[in-house]
């Protein structure tokens, strides 16, 4: 199929050359010169992807940006600007930019660019199509396409970057594997790093590899994860705490596919594909400085959101049922404490409850004592007020930090992490509620 590119761009030189240039590529190409005549082309031809400068003769680039995503939410845009900065790459991000590059533009990074955005807008045409059918089989909108449906189309598309995003404990890391296990790649390793859990150079030396004598304890060279995988798929989780030193290599990775060991000066090249994680936005994250926004952008060629276990309520059960250990059983007092609790830490939290209850319960069934749930308490009433009055935020900070000390078993350090607080946040907590964490 010959993909259509629209080029809107004031300046002749510019338009003139970018369309003869794709067209090389067997692209139709075409030219506009002000925003409204583009948005008439695009409204016309429906092109794959369009190249909008954000300096026009009669709209803002941003503005024109969100008539065009208006006119076709999946439309792929890529802003071109000589005037690029962290604000207008997040404006043009939250407007659904496809990618923001600087001019003057390489061609060759342009090209790949390009390609990417067609290729995200194959996919969101194939999620159109899934929603499409699981609305025909009377399956309500919210459902369709299922988390099922997304892993298998990202199986599909064994090139294409995954992000995964969702509440620590939601299986990201499984579901990583599944698309890694349901794809072409499966014959291949599966690799995983956590980028929260080391310093930027032994996160390098980890990913990367490195060379004999690269940092003080390189005593001998060292195959990096992205030469290990070969074929097969890297896992990045906590994407989002990834070293502003190490993003721009990253990048480099996605962009090019090649990259050079800690202290190497041959350039390798990486044939696996790139899975992300995060518990974080990385939306924030960007408008924060904390995260490049152009790798962010080529990371969420695909991005797949999984829901908190509380808003899975008709799946507890199930879920719980196929975690218990053969000969054990739950009863129904159990059920229903299962059912109604809230999981702060989703399904890992389920998993580890489950499995230290069917320890404790010695072969007999399941009971709630075993299950150890927090039972959700009514909130102390203070003299002079009355059971239906709301709670004080003292109140409600301790149910919290005493739900994440049951999901953690007591640890302070997990506990911590599933508050999005630090450790020592947490005990200094602890120190204004002796009568409760004494």
């Amino acid at each position: 199929m010959t993909l259509s590119l629209l080029v809107i761009d004031d300046d002749e030189t510019v338009r003139s050359t970018l369309v003869e240039f794709f067209e090389t590529f067997g692209f139709t190409a075409r030219g506009a010169s002000t925003a409204t005549e583009g948005r008439q082309l695009a409204a016309e031809h429906a092109p794959d992807v369009v190249l909008l400068d954000l300096r026009l003769p009669d709209a803002d680039g941003v503005r024109a940006l969100e008539a065009l995503r208006a006119d076709d939410p999946d439309l792929a845009v890529i802003v071109l600007t000589g005037y690029a900065d962290v604000r207008t790459a997040v404006a043009a991000m939250k407007h659904g930019a496809a990618d923001l590059l600087e001019k003057p533009v390489d061609l060759e990074l342009l090209a790949s660019a390009v390609t990417r955005a067609a290729e995200r807008g194959r996919l969101r045409q194939e999620v159109a199509v899934l929603r499409a059918q699981g609305r025909s089989n009377a399956t309500p909108p919210a459902m369709a396409p299922t988390v099922s449906d997304l892993i298998d189309l990202a199986a599909r598309n064994p090139d294409a970057p995954i992000l995964l995003q969702g509440e620590t404990g939601t299986g990201k890391g499984y579901i990583a594997r599944q698309i890694h296990d349901r794809s072409v790649r499966n014959l291949s390793p599966f690799v995983e790093i956590n980028c929260a859990s080391l310093s930027a150079t032994f996160f390098e030396s980890e990913l990367f590899g490195h060379e004999r004598g690269a940092f003080t304890d390189a005593r001998q060279a060292k195959h990096g994860l992205l030469e290990v995988a070969g074929e097969g798929t890297v896992f990045l989780d906590e994407i989002a705490e990834l070293s502003t030193e190490v993003q721009p290599r990253l990048l480099k990775v996605l962009e090019e596919r090649t990259f050079r060991r800690l202290g190497g000066t041959t350039m390798l090249r990486s044939s696996s594909r790139v899975v992300v994680a995060t518990h974080q936005s990385l939306a924030d994250a960007v408008a924060e400085k904390r995260f490049r926004a152009d790798l962010y952008y080529r990371l969420q060629v695909l991005t797949i959101t999984l829901p908190p276990l509380r808003e899975r309520q008709d799946e507890i059960l199930t879920m719980a049922m196929s975690m218990l250990p053969k000969g054990s059983s739950l009863t129904n007092e159990a059920e229903d404490a299962l059912a109604g609790y809230r999981w702060p830490g989703n399904i890992r939290e389920l998993k580890n409850t489950i499995w230290r209850a069917a320890i404790l319960a010695e072969g007999r069934p399941i009971e709630p004592a075993h299950l150890g749930l927090a039972v959700p308490e009514a909130p102390r009433a203070a003299v002079g007020t009355t059971p239906n009055e709301p709670r004080t935020l003292e109140q409600a900070e301790r149910e919290v930090i005493r739900e994440a000390l049951v999901a953690s078993g007591g640890n302070r350090t997990h506990a911590a992490r599933l508050l999005g607080i630090a450790r020592s946040t947490l005990l200094e907590k602890l120190k204004r509620y002796p009568a409760d964490f004494g």
